[in-house]
């Protein structure tokens, strides 16, 4: 998780992960649970058919330590001590990054219930304890759980369900706690999708990213989730193309995962911009695979993923408007405009916006694309729907069908880019779209290729021309916003600030058309990458 209050963070790679010391593995799929749905679910036909018994019913606190400073959860560890009856068990976990449902787990019983890090392999944990001392660690908070815990057997293998109902306390902070844990004890990770989608026809249950230990040192400490940008491709020039796509969606799925909280909390816009991204990373990755391979599972989870970001832009479009847009126009301190009263009519619309992605973030419909995009995964459904004559596409090597999609969207392109000083904002705007469709492609396929002076100064290209196309287009989607504001607001302070706004970005339009042609013209003249 994020370590790191206000920062946009990165996700690593599987090159840094496989640095890591290997470890015992937790599997698991965390649902939030609303009033009542815990009982629903416990009773439901899904869960009693599957039972081996009436499982076990335990009260577990647990106190998680960390030194003064937080080093433990800077380094995305989390150590506590856990009381089952006259019984303690001391845990430390740390995120996979290679899979989203899993995390590297020691765990050894001890006599008290304060840490003994002799009972612990410490030495193969990122070496972090070799400078902290048992005694350096103190309570950050405590989680009382009432656990019931059965005992599973599905199709596909066993599962622990766990129906957790209970609060986390830090210091005078509490917060209550009501989840069902799925834990995988035998089988693969489609197994937990599975069941956990068919949790969701129960009751209308929630994608839980964030585990307690997040969760509490949130509370402790009183920090913003933070925004997450993608990671570095994990691919390799000796993949195949069904082997690359896993990679491409598991990317887009941690990407996506990773920046639900922080949309959700709203404090920081990034986190919605943050998510948007990755959606947009997915769909580009879909699109490529869309007109290479005939998948309707894919076609659908597209389909699903366009109906996602939509939900997400008006909120996005009014933090553009607010943060950057009326901030930048300010720095040019034009004489008797009040900005500020332009920012207080800005608010409530604002708002909704982030209600809009509150609402969409808990609807049950988000919550399944979420567990339908693992499952896809995880089950390589490509290989299942693809017609018998693309089948030979999957096992083709990647550096081929890199190529040929990166060549198929560049030229695509500069069809858009045609007469580029005439285009009309529509046709810019198709343009628009297509060079961000090129840019995400090059970059998932960026580790295939190693001559890294061609790719950088391509990339360089093309990110500046998207620059000043974005620009453009944000002056656009502001006429949207600018119009809702004079239609609700009859303060003349509020109309003449709008006036200002409208004739400051036909100056700022006017003045960036020949800078806008120039790098048209500099990209399109640079030689692709991927033909050297």
């Amino acid at each position: 998780m994020a370590t790191s209050v206000r920062n946009t963070v990165k996700q690593s790679s599987d090159d840094d992960a496989a640095q890591r010391s290997a470890a015992p593995v937790e599997t698991e799929l965390k649902l939030l649970a609303p009033p009542g749905a815990l009982d629903a679910v416990r009773s439901s036909p899904a869960v009693l058919q599957s039972a081996r018994n009436k499982g076990t019913i335990r009260r577990l606190e647990a106190t998680y330590y960390d030194t003064a400073d937080h080093q433990l959860f800077g380094a995305g560890l989390s150590l506590r001590v856990r009381r089952s009856g006259k019984r303690f068990t001391q845990t430390i976990k740390r995120l996979s990054v290679k899979n989203p449902l899993a995390r590297d787990e020691w765990e050894s019983p001890v006599e008290a219930p304060a840490p003994d890090l002799d009972a612990l392999p410490t030495g193969e944990i990122d070496g972090i304890f070799s400078t902290i001392a048992a005694n350096d660690l103190v309570p950050v908070f405590v989680t009382r759980v009432r656990r019931h815990a059965i005992a599973l057997d599905v199709p596909d293998g066993q599962i622990e369900i766990a129906f957790d109902d209970g609060v986390i306390e830090a210091g005078e902070q509490r917060e209550p706690l009501s989840e069902i844990e799925l834990e995988l004890k035998q089988g693969r990770a489609a197994t937990l999708y599975k069941f956990g989608l068919g949790l969701m026809d129960v009751s209308p249950l929630c994608l839980e990213t964030q585990s307690k230990s997040s969760r509490g040192y949130a509370l402790a400490l009183n920090i913003n989730p933070a925004a997450v940008k993608a990671g570095s491709s994990s691919l390799r020039r000796e993949d195949t193309v069904d082997e690359g796509i896993a990679k491409l969606l598991s990317g887009c799925q941690q990407q996506i995962l990773a920046n639900l909280c922080a949309a959700e909390d709203g404090r920081e816009p990034e986190g919605i911009h943050q998510l948007r991204v990755a959606l947009r990373r997915l769909r580009t990755a879909l699109y490529f695979l869309r007109r290479e391979l005939e998948s309707p599972s894919l076609q659908a989870l597209d389909a699903e993923a366009q109906r996602f970001a939509r939900t997400l832009g008006p909120a996005r479009n009014w933090d553009v408007f607010v943060d950057l847009t009326l901030t930048d126009i300010e720095k040019a301190d034009l004489p008797d405009i009040e900005f500020s009263t332009l920012r207080e009519a800005s608010a409530p619309f604002r708002e909704k916006g982030y209600q809009a992605v509150r609402h969409s973030l808990s609807d049950p419909r988000t919550n399944r694309f979420l567990l339908s995009l693992g499952l896809a995964i995880e089950q390589r459904n490509w290989r299942n729907d693809v017609a018998s004559e693309d089948l030979a596409i999957l096992a083709e090597p990647l550096t081929r069908f890199a190529s040929r999609v990166l060549s198929s969207l560049e030229r695509k392109a500069l069809k858009r880019g045609r007469h580029f000083r005439h285009l009309r904002p529509e046709a810019r705007h198709k343009l628009r779209i297509t060079l961000k469709k090129l840019r995400y492609t090059a970059e998932f396929f960026l580790p295939l290729y190693s001559d890294q002076a061609s790719t950088k100064k391509y990339l360089k290209q093309l990110s500046r021309l998207q620059d000043v196309l974005g620009e453009a287009n944000d002056i656009i989607t502001s006429r949207d916003l600018l119009a809702d504001l004079r239609e609700s607001n009859r303060n003349p302070d509020v109309h003449r600030a709008i006036g200002a706004v409208i004739g400051w970005q036909g100056h700022v339009a006017l003045a960036g058309a020949d800078r806008m042609h120039g790098r048209w013209r500099k990209f399109s003249r640079t030689t692709p990458f991927w033909m050297r």
